[in-house]
């Protein structure tokens, strides 16, 4: 059964080129800077295993290449949903327009729920 074992929030921007592709990939890249999944290392799980499932909100998500905003995840079969959401922030003065990108990253693993349970040893010493 697959378990989602992390759930991180990014943030990103292209301040001057109105890109939003761009300022999903950045937000992408702040939101898996907040993370290290050590439990790979720790109990034998293979990266490749893991299901990452990405959503991304800006003003305009058909402007978003989700192929490219996949690639800027370095570990396990990623999935990218981009949805209407983020910012975008108008600088009539200068005729700009600064995007801003908002990215939720879940990692889910195929976890039986019932090869994780306390020892008695655990449980007794309120681990």
């Amino acid at each position: 059964m697959m378990k989602r074992i992390i759930l991180e929030m990014g943030t990103g921007n292209d301040l001057y080129g109105e890109d939003y592709t761009k300022a999903a990939c950045r937000a992408v890249e702040d939101a898996i800077r907040h993370s290290s999944l050590i439990l790979f290392r720790s109990l034998g799980f293979d990266h490749a295993d893991m299901q990452v499932q990405v959503t991304i909100g800006v003003q305009h998500p058909e402007k978003v290449d989700a192929e490219l905003v996949a690639q800027k995840l370095p570990r396990g079969t990623a999935s990218v949903r981009v949805v209407k959401g983020g910012l975008n922030v108008v600088d009539a003065d200068n005729n700009s327009c600064t995007v801003v990108a908002t990215a939720a990253v879940e990692a889910w693993l195929d976890i039986d729920p019932n090869d994780w349970v306390l020892s008695d040893a655990s449980a007794a010493s309120g681990a």
